[in-house]
Formats: structure tokens, sequence, C-alpha cells
């Protein structure tokens, strides 16, 4: 069976997280510049190899301050650190519309193991006549097992940054 490439389409997918604010609401931000590939065996994306990059200097949250923040050596220290890499190591097709995808998270210097949910969306053609497939990935992280320690203990007990970061993304592929 020949090799399929798939690559992503930045203007339809979204790399996002959520993390916890003063214990009770949700910051939620994104990585702006991104790149990501896919080769897998055909149609069927079990077993296949999944390469995504993003550069630190691109984080958003809407906020210039938080932003500036982020970037700074407190958490991503982007000029020392100024990329974030996932390798698979496997994609695990469970059943029809979900998969495993376990891979190597490098980030602030430090390389680690995460498992994320994928639900496979399916495969359409756009107007133009490319073929596209789609993928919402989820799963959590703690930020420390990265070197992201930063935090401030609030007045009233707990912190001000959680240290469980959710993932939340939309992935949108071309056919080559």
């Amino acid at each position: 069976m020949s090799t399929t490439k798939w690559v992503i389409d930045p203007t339809h997918s979204e790399i996002g997280f959520k993390v916890k604010h003063m214990m009770f609401t949700n910051v939620s931000g994104k990585f702006e510049k991104f790149e990501a590939s896919i080769e897998a065996e055909g149609d069927d994306f079990e077993n296949a190899k999944v390469h995504f990059s993003g550069d630190i200097d691109s984080v958003s949250t809407g906020n210039a301050d938080r932003d500036g923040h982020l970037l700074s050596a407190d958490f991503f220290d982007a000029a020392q650190f100024p990329k974030i890499a996932f390798e698979a190591t496997s994609f695990k097709k469970l059943d029809e519309g979900d998969y495993e995808l376990t891979g190597d998270l490098s980030l602030h210097g430090v390389t680690k193991p995460v498992t994320l949910a994928a639900e496979y969306s399916g495969q359409m053609k756009d107007p133009w006549g490319n073929t596209k497939a789609g993928f919402a990935l989820s799963g959590k992280i703690n930020r420390k097992d990265w070197g992201l320690n930063w935090n401030s203990a609030l007045e009233t007990g707990g912190v001000l940054v959680s240290e469980e970061v959710r993932l939340v993304i939309e992935l949108q592929f071309i056919k080559q």
C-alpha cells in the first residue's frame, strides 16, 4: 500500500489550550504559527506518522500583557526555547471515529510522552477539489512536567495558575 501525505491547513486549524486562573475560571490561548503533517498508509490513519511544530512567540491569549508574561523566562522562555514540537510514536484506531495519539511533546527544553484522544471527523472534498480530513484532539498535561513552574499563591488559598493544561486542538489536513 502506498503512503499518503497530508499537510495541515492552518487557516482552518487551531492549536489551543485552557488553564484555570485563580482556580475557578479558564483562560484560553492558542499558537498562531505552526505546521503539521501526517504520513499514512492509504486513507486509514492507523499507525500514521504525525509531526507538529509551532512557534512559541506566536502564543496568543487575547491579552498583550499576559502574552508577554508567557513568553518570558517565567513560562515559555521563548528566547531560549523558540519551538514546541510533537512526534507521534503511536496512532491507534479504537473504533470508527476514535483514535489514540501518543507521542513525544518537546517544550521548554524537555521532551516527555503524552497521549491525546483523537476524534476523526472524516474526509470531504472542498469546493476547489482538495480532499480534506478533520481531527479534534484533546488531552491534559501538567505544565510542571516541562519546567513551567511559575505561580503565585492566593491570599485565600490556592494558586493563581493551575498546573493542569487542557489541550483543545482542531485540525484540518489537505491530502497531497
